[in-house]
């Protein structure tokens, strides 16, 4: 089980685009004509093998447009990880009492995505894709778009929580993974990277917080973001409302 996709959502798609082609220094991005359906259209960028999506509505009463909303502008949406037993992994999260809000079959191609109510946090997808290395969402020739020599890989996203304890303890049972921590600082461990689960302080309530990025040059990647006026309070990269943390690739 591992991090493949990380969703913000964003009213400007383009400023977002900008934002985040030039700080992270991402190639070129796949526009998903699947989330139309959504009223949504949006942006997927290959970090790597590891994926990083803006999803902007194109209607009113999207589910990403109420998000806007009840958050107070763009921010965190989505975390997608990847399972190579999608039964299996439908079977614990019904076991625990989680409802899907949408699932899909295909060929070689799987997602279930976990009703935010039942989970907390944000939307939580299950995906299984056949082969391992494929990723639908990231449009067939994704491998054409991967540029690394800033940025190299997702590897962590932080959900802030009012209660963390509990959400981790919820996120870890649907998941059917240990947890490790206490008090407000809380992981659940994943293959090649990990979730994590803090109190929320921000006043915008429960979220995707941040996201964690393998680049090779941190302070280079935050003069990016310094010029364009992408550092928050704290001096941390925060690109579409959410928070960038850099781990030295």
């Amino acid at each position: 089980m591992r991090i493949r996709q990380i969703a913000l959502v964003g009213e400007d798609l383009a400023a977002a685009k900008a934002d985040i082609v030039d700080v992270l220094g991402l190639g070129g991005d796949y526009a998903d004509p699947g989330v139309k359906k959504y009223g949504l259209h949006n942006a997927v960028w290959p970090i790597g093998d590891t994926f990083l999506e803006v999803v902007s509505p194109t209607q009113d009463g999207t589910t990403a447009g109420r998000l806007l909303e009840k958050r107070g502008g763009d921010g965190g949406y989505m975390v997608i990880l990847q399972v190579d037993d999608i039964q299996a992994a439908r079977e614990l999260a019904t076991s625990q009492g989680v409802r899907f809000a949408d699932k899909f079959d295909g060929d070689g191609v799987h997602f279930t995505h976990l009703h935010p109510k039942d989970v907390g946090g944000a939307i939580l997808s299950l995906d299984e894709m056949v082969p391992y290395d494929r990723w639908e969402w990231g449009g067939p020739n994704w491998k054409a778009n991967v540029k690394t020599d800033v940025s190299s890989k997702i590897v962590g996203a932080e959900l802030q929580a009012d209660d963390p304890d509990a959400m981790s303890k919820r996120w870890a049972e649907v998941l059917g993974r240990e947890r490790t921590g206490g008090g407000g600082a809380w992981k659940i461990p994943l293959e090649g990277g990990e979730i994590r689960f803090s109190p929320a302080r921000d006043g915008r309530g429960e979220g995707v917080a941040a996201f964690d990025v393998a680049v090779h040059d941190p302070e280079a990647v935050r003069a990016k973001a310094r010029a364009r006026g992408r550092l928050d309070a704290d001096g941390k990269v925060s690109l579409c409302g959410t928070r960038v943390e850099l781990v030295k690739a």
